[in-house]
């Protein structure tokens, strides 16, 4: 591995980690959200189960439509994002938490694959 290596998978780490277990992804945020007095800036995102998904195509949340992530997000975050908050917050933000989304839903043998 070489040092360049290193320093991209180190960065990535800090972005998005899956320190809980499978079922589990924690994002930092690149810009933290404001609630009250309080900042956010670690995300912890579940692996949604169906009931989580009504409402919106798999299609839609695969290509990270953001109409189809302010729907499912909010019901798979820790702490439970609203939409209102999800629709203000930073795109690059976005891309994140869309991105550990559609990581659930790639079937295991894929996921074991790209570790």
């Amino acid at each position: 591995m070489t040092e360049q290596t290193a320093a991209v998978e180190s960065t990535e780490a800090t972005t998005v980690d899956s320190a809980k277990s499978d079922n589990e992804t924690i994002v930092t945020l690149d810009y933290p959200l404001k609630r009250g007095s309080k900042s956010i800036s670690e995300i912890t995102v579940r692996k949604p189960r169906s009931g989580a998904l009504r409402g919106v195509s798999l299609t839609e949340v695969l290509q990270m439509e953001v109409t189809a992530l302010t729907k499912v997000l909010p019901r798979i975050t820790e702490p439970s994002l609203s939409e209102a908050e999800l629709r203000d917050i930073d795109p690059a933000d976005l891309f994140q938490l869309g991105g550990a989304l559609t990581g659930f839903l790639l079937p295991r043998k894929f996921r074991e694959t790209n570790d």
